[in-house]
Formats: structure tokens, sequence, C-alpha cells
């Protein structure tokens, strides 16, 4: 199935005292190129959840933002530095020492000192943690990859259209390409005619000229080719899968063939048709640049 670069996705999940809210978006990028914000006790969930995003994305810019809220009551702890608190004792009976000061020290003023008393987050359980985490993240992805599903649908059947568009204009050029050559020979001999009046006209050398002009003009290569690009493209959409690069590719070919057949025409019907097919072309291309 067709993916479009573009999407969104959101899950909310509670177990416990704990919540994990994690939304995803993307759009357009050559690669996977994955963002993501999280708390900082997260961070070491980092690496599993670049690798959990690769199950479900192959290409685009992808933004992914984690709150974690944690609503037990005893998830903090208070911690007694003693070493630190001695260190500070040390210090202040020195002092009273060095200048014959009283050691009026107590408790209530030794504990106010910095990190005597320290506020500590209890020992997370990553392990449980990262249960809750995946099963979000997962949530958030399937729903993510759902708006992509959806855009891509549109964008597949947009593209088939144009492409329908465009075999009509190669079908156009295709008959048409002969109807130049017999046009121009008949012109030529109407010029030579006129020039020559009562004089035998040189049959093998018009011929000669006809073939020189029709061998100038012809594109049934490049018409050949271009027909097999545009089939080639319907197929791919048909197949769905991650194809972007591959029809990114496909598209410039067409292009490529599209410029070679103007550039050989001096017939306004076919320059006109030509200039359809480039700009039909130029629209899929802008579409495949949001296909995964």
């Amino acid at each position: 199935m067709i993916k479009s670069m573009t999407g969104f996705g959101r899950c909310e999940m509670t177990e416990g005292n704990r919540k994990f809210t994690v939304e995803i978006k993307s759009v357009n990028h050559r690669y996977l190129d994955a963002g993501i914000k999280m708390p900082k006790k997260l961070n070491f969930f980092e690496a599993s959840i670049r690798n959990l995003l690769k199950e479900y994305i192959q290409r685009g810019k992808v933004d992914v933002f984690i709150t974690y809220e944690d609503y037990s009551e005893n998830n903090v702890c208070i911690k007694y530095n003693k070493d630190i608190a001695r260190e500070y004792y040390n210090y202040l009976t020195q002092m009273a020492e060095d200048f014959s000061l009283d050691n009026d020290v107590r408790v209530s003023s030794l504990s106010r000192y910095p990190e005597v008393f320290t506020m500590e987050e209890q020992t997370i359980d990553e392990e449980e943690l990262w249960k809750l985490l995946e099963k979000t993240i997962r949530g958030a992805a399937e729903n993510f990859v759902e708006t992509r599903i959806k855009e891509g649908e549109n964008l597949r059947n947009d593209m088939i259209v144009k492409l329908e568009g465009m075999l009509e204009h190669v079908a156009f050029i295709e008959e048409r390409s002969p109807q130049i050559i017999a046009e121009y020979k008949e012109k030529l001999m109407e010029k030579v005619n006129e020039l020559l009046q009562d004089t035998k006209i040189d049959e093998a050398r018009l011929a000669t000229e006809v073939t020189i002009f029709a061998d100038k003009v012809c594109v049934d290569e490049e018409l050949v080719r271009l027909r097999s690009h545009v089939e080639a493209t319907k197929e791919a959409l048909l197949d769905g899968e991650s194809i972007g690069r591959k029809l990114d590719f496909i598209a410039q070919e067409m292009n490529r063939e599209a410029n070679t057949i103007l550039s050989k025409t001096s017939d306004l019907e076919i320059s006109n048709r030509g200039i359809e097919l480039k700009t039909d072309i130029e629209k899929i291309r802008e579409q495949i640049q949001n296909i995964e």
C-alpha cells in the first residue's frame, strides 16, 4: 500500500500511577530522520525507541514527543549525606578554634547546609517502565501509519488519473507524428514545383530530403520509453510498498523523454502536447516527493 510521508499519530496510556503520552508527526525527507523529545530520565530508552520506529517508518522527518507523569506519592526519598555533614562540622569546629569563638553548631543549623540532605527519586524499574512506554509508542505509531496510508491512497488515485492523461498525450503524438512527415512532403513538393515550374522533379532527391526530415523529427523511441515509464509508474503505484525513491527516478526519466520530444518537433500541436506532458510530469514529481 502507498504511504504518504506526512502523518500524525497520538496515544495515551495509564498503568497504575504512571502515564505516558506519545505524539508522532512527520513531513517529507529523503531518509528517516527521527527527532525525539522526552524527559531526561528516559534518555536510556532512546536507542530502543529508534529501533522501534524503524518497524513502522522508512522515510520522513519524524518528530516524536513523549511526556511522562508519575503520580506515586513515594517516588522520591530524602538522603542524608553523613560524610558531607562531617566535613561541615569539622571545618566549623576549626573556625571556632582559629578565631577563639564559641562552637554553637547545632543539628538544626548543620542540616541547612547544601547537600547535607538531598531529595532523590527512587530507582526506576526500567523493564516495567519500558513495557508501558513501548505499548504507548506502538499505539501512536499505528495511528500515525493509518493517517499515512489514507493520505497515500489519495495521492495514488490522483497520480493514476494524471498518468492516464499522459498516456492520452502520448497516443496523440504517436498518431500525429506520421502526419507531420506527410505534410512536410506535400509542402516541399509545392515549393519545388513553384521554383522549378515545368522542370522535372528529382524524385530521389525529394525522397532523401523527406527521409532526412523524418529522421530529425522522429520521436518513436522517446514515445516508447515514455509510455513504458508511465506504465511502470502505474504498476508501482498499484503494487504499493516503499516506492518513493524508485518513482522519483522514473519521473526524472519521463521528464528527459518529454524534453527530447519538445526539442525535436516544430509542430505546434505536438509542442502543446509536449508542454502538457512536462506539466503533468512536474505535478507527479511533486506528489512523489510526499510518498514514502
